[in-house]
């Protein structure tokens, strides 16, 4: 049986609302409410939503960029959410990310050389020289030249710029890659290469990744298992194929019903979802969705639904409640 690597259980993230003279909270906005999953080593766990419910915010407090309201993150049986500041930096060279702009991640006034070598320098790994053939090896993998190490971030494409966020992110030969939409800002001929480039890595150096994506064709190319969030919650998780051949939550449906099919003879049913997202400030009661649902019942009005599984099918849905 595969060892879980990662074991998330009740997350949760509230930004204060503040306002008036005296600055006075005022509110708080649910980015991420009460989520739990895991990630098994060597799998990719995806995770999907559509702008704004919370998975960007998720991928952050699992390396405590943020700091969580709530909740424990287990990461090889050792929580990080009560590590002191020198234990969480040992756990950072085994957990790194990959951002979304390759354009604001790499600092613009320091070579690629020196911006591969940092995380080796914060972590004190290997003498100068042993630093700097470490960097010239990585921009091989992700398939730049070793002369590229002299140049700065200006002096490369989009494309060439997240092969470098990659190679950064591989320089402490981490177990588990947080992947923030990595190629969403990238032109989609782009794209491909890098997913590509990805999954060889992976192969080559056995790595766990989280996927954060709200492309639901890219999260099917890459993940070996699926979850869907909305409005801050965790509401379907379940294997890549059996996700998208038998989705059980109505926005799942309503999601995938929206994925083009390369087939101009294909006739598909287009599942709409009415009405606007609801603030993340002011949550609907019971479940999140129940506002935009064709199917909504009473129950869904006032009761938050539990999750259930089947098979390794999680969700979270009335609908399903015995």
């Amino acid at each position: 049986m595969t060892k879980v690597l990662l074991e998330v259980n009740g997350l949760k993230k509230y930004f204060p609302i503040t306002g008036g003279l005296f600055g006075k909270k005022q509110g708080e906005v649910r980015a991420v409410d009460d989520v739990s999953f895991f990630v098994k080593k060597g799998e990719t766990l995806g995770i999907v939503g559509e702008s704004g419910c919370g998975k960007s915010t998720t991928g952050r407090l699992l390396l405590r960029l943020l700091e969580a309201n709530d909740g424990k993150i287990m990461f090889e049986d050792k929580e990080i959410t009560s590590m002191s500041k020198s234990e969480l930096r040992r756990v950072r060279r085994d957990i790194q990310m990959v951002f979304q702009d390759p354009y604001a991640s790499l600092n613009p006034r320091h070579s690629i050389e020196q911006i591969l070598e940092e995380p080796l320098i914060v972590h004190g790994i290997g003498t100068r020289e042993e630093r700097r053939r470490q960097v010239r090896e990585m921009l091989e993998v992700v398939g730049l030249s070793s002369y590229h190490a002299k140049r700065y971030p200006h002096q490369f494409s989009g494309g060439q710029r997240q092969r470098i966020g990659i190679a950064r992110a591989l320089m402490t030969k981490p177990k588990l890659i947080i992947a923030d939409e990595p190629v969403s800002a990238l032109d989609v001929s782009i794209q491909a290469q890098v997913l590509n480039l990805m999954k060889d890595i992976q192969n080559e150096f056995k790595l766990t990744y989280i996927f954060i994506a709200h492309d639901l064709g890219v999260v099917r190319h890459v993940s070996d298992r699926v979850g869907v969030m909305y409005l801050g919650r965790l509401i379907e998780v379940a294997d890549s194929e059996e996700l998208y051949e038998n989705p059980m939550h109505p926005y799942t449906k309503a999601l995938l019903s929206a994925v083009p099919i390369p087939d101009p003879d294909f006739q598909k049913r287009t599942v709409l979802i009415e009405g606007e997202l609801p603030s993340p400030a002011n949550p609907p009661k019971g479940c999140a969705f129940h506002t935009r649902c064709t199917e909504c019942m009473d129950i869904c009005k006032t009761t938050r639904p539990i999750e259930k599984e089947s098979n390794g099918h999680f969700v979270a849905c009335h609908l399903y409640n015995e």
